[in-house]
C-alpha cells in the first residue's frame, strides 16, 4: 500500500505519495510567505503553514486510495505557540533562522550557563534553537506567560503544530529528534529537563509528549481527507534525510542541501561530545533505542542562490548557476561568505554578516555564481574536518570516507563536483533526491508494516552518480586557505 509523507520546509509545504516500493508517484507543493520584520528576524504565519500543508496533502491524494500511513517531517527549531482551546497561534512562528534572542544568549553565556546546557542537550547556546524563541513570544505577547503557566497555551515545533491540526487537536506530540533541538531536552535521559525549562523560561506543562520516530501519533481527522489516515512517523527534516539515505551504520554521513545545509554523521548508540563546536544530536529513536549523530549546521546553502535571484537579480532561476559557474573567469578568485543571518557550525557567530572578498572590475554574474556555489562546498569541508577530528576512531566501513548528498542543490553537477574536489572524497548522489520525505515515508510505512526493515531498506538505496575528486592537492589547499582567511575576516569574535 501507498504511504504519504508531509515535508513541511522553510519555504514551502509539500506532500509526496510513495507507492508500495517507496517510489514517489505524486506530489503537492505550495510556497508561503517569508516575513522579515527587522534585520535578522525571520517569521512565518503558522496558519499559512497549515493551509499550504493541507492543500499539498489534498493534491497528493487526489484520485488515489487512502494511504496506509502518514509520516511528518519538518523544518526544525521553528517555534509555534497556540491556544489549547481554539488552536489559534498567538504570534507568528519564529523561524530557525531568526536571531532576535542573540543578546539573551550572550547574557546566559556570561552567567556561565552554556556548559550545563551543552552537557544535557548536546547543543551550543545559540539563537538557532527553540527555547529562547518560545520565551521571547511569552514575554512579548501581552498576558502570554501567565496563560502558559495556567496551561492555556501549547508549545510546539512545526511537526507538533501539523500533527495537532491533522488530528483536530487530539494529539499534542513530537518525536525525540525534534525535541532534542529545543534546548529543553536531555538527550541521554530522553526527557524534558525541568532545570532547563526553568532557566530558559518555558513552562514545562506547555510541552508536547515525546514519542519514538516510528510511533502512533493518532489519526488525521476523517473530515479532512475522507478517511482517518494513521499518523505513524515523525522526524526532524535532517534526521529524516539521514534515514532516507539509509545512514543506519556508525560512520555513515549525509549532507542535505536545502535552504541551509545540514550534515549528520552517525555515531551509534553513544553520544560523542564535540571538541569543535559541532552538535551532538539524536539521529533517531526507534523501539526505544536511541541512535546519536554529530551534526553541523550551515545556515545558508540553497538560500545563496535565492539571494542571487531575488536580491542581486542576476539569475532568473537557481538552475542558471551551473552554466554561469562553468563560464566564470578561472583567473579570478572570489570568496563569498554568506553569513546573512550569522555563521553556524563550527563558528557559531550570531553577529557575523555576509561579505565578499577578491572583487575586481571584471567580477560579474558568472564569478558571483561560482563563488556562491563554492561557498557551500567550503562550508561543508569545515564540517567534514570538524567531524573527523571529533570522532577519529570512527569504525572503518565502505561508506566512512563517502559523503551522501541530497536536497535541491545536489542536482547541480558543478556544485557536487566542486564539493568532491574540495573534500578530496567521493560524493554519492542517490536516485531519489527527496530523501527527507522518503525518510518520513519509511518511518510511517515501517510502523504500519508495509515498508521493509532497516537492512532491506538500506540494500535498496540506489546510486545515481558518484563524483570523484579531480582537483590537484596544491590547488585545493590554496583555495581552502583563501576561504579560511575570508571567514576569519568576517567573524566578529575570535576563533575558538
Amino acid at each position: 500500500m501507498a504511504v504519504l509523507a508531509v515535508d513541511q520546509g522553510t519555504t514551502s509545504s509539500r506532500a509526496i505519495l510513495f507507492d508500495e516500493k517507496l517510489r514517489p508517484v505524486k506530489t503537492g507543493q505550495y510556497e508561503f510567505a517569508q516575513h522579515f520584520p527587522r534585520s535578522g528576524w525571520v517569521e512565518h504565519d503558522a496558519e499559512e503553514i497549515w493551509t499550504t500543508t493541507l492543500q499539498a496533502i489534498r493534491d497528493a491524494l487526489k484520485d488515489s486510495p487512502a494511504p496506509a500511513a502518514l509520516g511528518v517531517t519538518n523544518q526544525r527549531e521553528t517555534v509555534v505557540i497556540w491556544e489549547r482551546a481554539t488552536g489559534k497561534p498567538i504570534h507568528r512562528a519564529l523561524v530557525w533562522q531568526d536571531r532576535r534572542v542573540a543578546e539573551r544568549c550572550a547574557a546566559l553565556r556570561a552567567e556561565g550557563a552554556e556548559d550545563m546546557i551543552s552537557a544535557r542537550t548536546g547543543l551550543v547556546l545559540d539563537p538557532y534553537f527553540s527555547a529562547l524563541k518560545a520565551a521571547w513570544i511569552l514575554d512579548h505577547v501581552e498576558g502570554a506567560r501567565t496563560r502558559a503557566e495556567k496551561g492555556e497555551l501549547l508549545f510546539g515545533t512545526v511537526d507538533s503544530w501539523i500533527i495537532w491540526k491533522l488530528t483536530g487537536g487530539r494529539a499534542h506530540a513530537t518525536d525525540a529528534t525534534n525535541a532534542s533541538r529545543t534546548m529543553l531536552y536531555d538527550i541521554r535521559r530522553n526527557l524534558w529537563d525541568e532545570d532547563l525549562c526553568s532557566l530558559l523560561g518555558v513552562p514545562i506543562g506547555m510541552l508536547p509528549e515525546v514519542k519514538d520516530c516510528a510511533d502512533d501519533y493518532g489519526s488525521a481527522d476523517p473530515a479532512l481527507f475522507g478517511s482517518a489516515i494513521p499518523i505513524l512517523g515523525a522526524a526532524g527534516d535532517q534526521q529524516a534525510a539521514a534515514i532516507g539515505q539509509a545512514c543506519f551504520q556508525p560512520g555513515m554521513m549525509k549532507s542535505t542541501y536545502g535552504t541551509g545545509c545540514f550534515a549528520l554523521l552517525n555515531t551509534g548508540e553513544t553520544p560523542v561530545i564535540s571538541r569543535n563546536r559541532l552538535l551532538t544530536a539524536i539521529a533517531s529513536r526507534l523501539e526505544g533505542r536511541t541512535t546519536y549523530a554529530l551534526e553541523g549546521s550551515i545556515f545558508v546553502a540553497g538560500a545563496v542562490a535565492q539571494w542571487l535571484r531575488d536580491g542581486l537579480k542576476i539569475i532568473r532561476s537557481a538552475s542558471e548557476t551551473q552554466s554561469l559557474a562553468e563560464a566564470a573567469d578561472p583567473e579570478q578568485r572570489l570568496y563569498l561568505v554568506p553569513a546573512f543571518t550569522g555563521l553556524g557550525a563550527p563558528w557559531w557567530d550570531a553577529e557575523a554578516r555576509g561579505a565578499v572578498f577578491g572583487l575586481t572590475r571584471n567580477s560579474g554574474p558568472a564569478e558571483f555564481a561560482r563563488a556562491a556555489l563554492e561557498s557551500v562546498g567550503y562550508q561543508t569541508r569545515d564540517l567534514w574536518e570538524a567531524m573527523r577530528a571529533d570522532w577519529p576512531e570512527a569504525p572503518e566501513s565502505e561508506t566512512k570516507s563517502v559523503l551522501r548528498v541530497d536536497g535541491g542543490m545536489a542536482a547541480n553537477d558543478w556544485a557536487m563536483q566542486f564539493l568532491s574536489d574540495i573534500l578530496d572524497a567521493p560524493v554519492d548522489r542517490p536516485h531519489v533526491l527527496e530523501t527527507t520525505a522518503l525518510g518520513a515515508a519509511w518511518l510511517a510505512g515501517h510502523k504500519a508494516g508495509v515498508a521493509p526493515d532497516q537492512e532491506s531498506f538500506a540494500r535498496e538505496w540506489a546510486l545515481e552518480r558518484r563524483f570523484e575528486p579531480r582537483m590537484e592537492a596544491p590547488t585545493r589547499d590554496r583555495a581552502y586557505a583563501g576561504w579560511r582567511d575570508a571567514v576569519r575576516r568576517t567573524l566578529t569574535k575570535p576563533e575558538r
